[in-house]
């Protein structure tokens, strides 16, 4: 078991409140940063898996973003593909500059959403020098039309530019309920079997969604990046978990060398909290990170 440090540092001016996890070995040793789920927080699927790594010897980092869990930043609950992205620059940066952290020997891990937003982050920042992806959501803006429809498509887009024009002019912040009932974030049952019930509803996090995320969450196209991505990647992911379909196409596209592992798992939350699910995943990434980072 590895205990985690609670570590600070500063995205944008913002301050990053973070889980360091650092394995009871002497030296520098390979790091990498861990990204989670949709309004999620390092207590959750990031810290699980950042442990995980760590009792496989890497130093692994996991945080709250801006405007999340305790990192500052405003408005709450805002989730903006863009900020993310910055924000995972900024844990590199915390991670290069540490002590125990062989610089050259730093690699970023996603879980669902955080695959598709460390995607473009490994993309382009030459620093992460491996990646790899558990049960990733690889945004795909192409098949968003399609689920949505255009109009429905660019009505969603046109809310939260809306929201974000009404925040901007009165403070106002128009949220909805990441997960439950009518109008959510995340619709799916398992979601909310997840987020909405003790299982992962820890105190750090709060169930709800800024609607203005919409203007950028929406259109957000992690498919894009895969071309741009030549660093070592491995992808992890199940049948049943979300869109294998876009697992499979995100593969396909990536620009360098790459592999991918298929688990069985009873969906996609189970990625996040079930024990055996998170070894099995561990194991894979970390052989991955050893060959990739030396």
């Amino acid at each position: 078991m590895v205990d985690p440090h609670r570590i600070t540092f500063e995205s944008h001016g913002a301050p990053i409140v973070g889980h360091l996890f650092v394995p009871a070995r002497e030296g520098r040793l390979p790091a990498v940063v861990v990204d989670g789920p949709l309004t999620s927080v390092k207590e959750q699927a990031q810290g699980n898996h950042a442990r995980a790594l760590a009792e496989r010897g890497f130093i692994a980092l996991a945080f709250d973003h801006r405007f999340f869990g305790e990192s500052g930043g405003q408005p709450r609950q805002y989730e903006s593909p863009p900020q993310k992205i910055e924000d995972l620059r900024a844990a590199v940066d915390f991670l290069a500059a540490h002590e125990r952290v062989d610089d050259r020997r730093i690699g970023a891990v996603g879980v669902c959403a955080g695959a598709g937003y460390v995607a473009s982050a490994v993309a382009e920042d030459p620093r992460i020098r491996a990646f790899a992806a558990v049960a990733g959501f690889f945004h795909d803006v192409a098949m968003q039309l399609k689920w949505m429809g255009p109009a429905g498509f660019e009505a969603t887009i046109a809310s939260g530019r809306a929201a974000r024009e009404r925040w901007e002019a009165t403070g106002q912040v128009d949220t909805i309920p990441a997960v439950g009932e009518g109008e959510v974030a995340m619709p799916l049952a398992e979601a909310f079997n997840y987020y909405g019930t003790p299982r992962g509803a820890v105190a750090n996090y709060v169930n709800a969604f800024a609607v203005m995320s919409r203007e950028h969450t929406i259109p957000y196209d992690a498919q894009a990046a895969a071309p741009r991505i030549r660093v070592p990647t491995a992808i992890v992911h199940s049948e049943k978990a979300l869109a294998p379909a876009l697992a499979r196409s995100f593969h396909a596209a990536l620009g360098g060398p790459k592999a991918i592992h298929w688990l069985t798992s009873q969906g996609q939350v189970d990625f996040y909290d079930d024990p055996q699910l998170i070894a099995a995943a561990a194991d894979i990434v970390a052989v991955h990170l050893r060959a990739a980072l030396g």
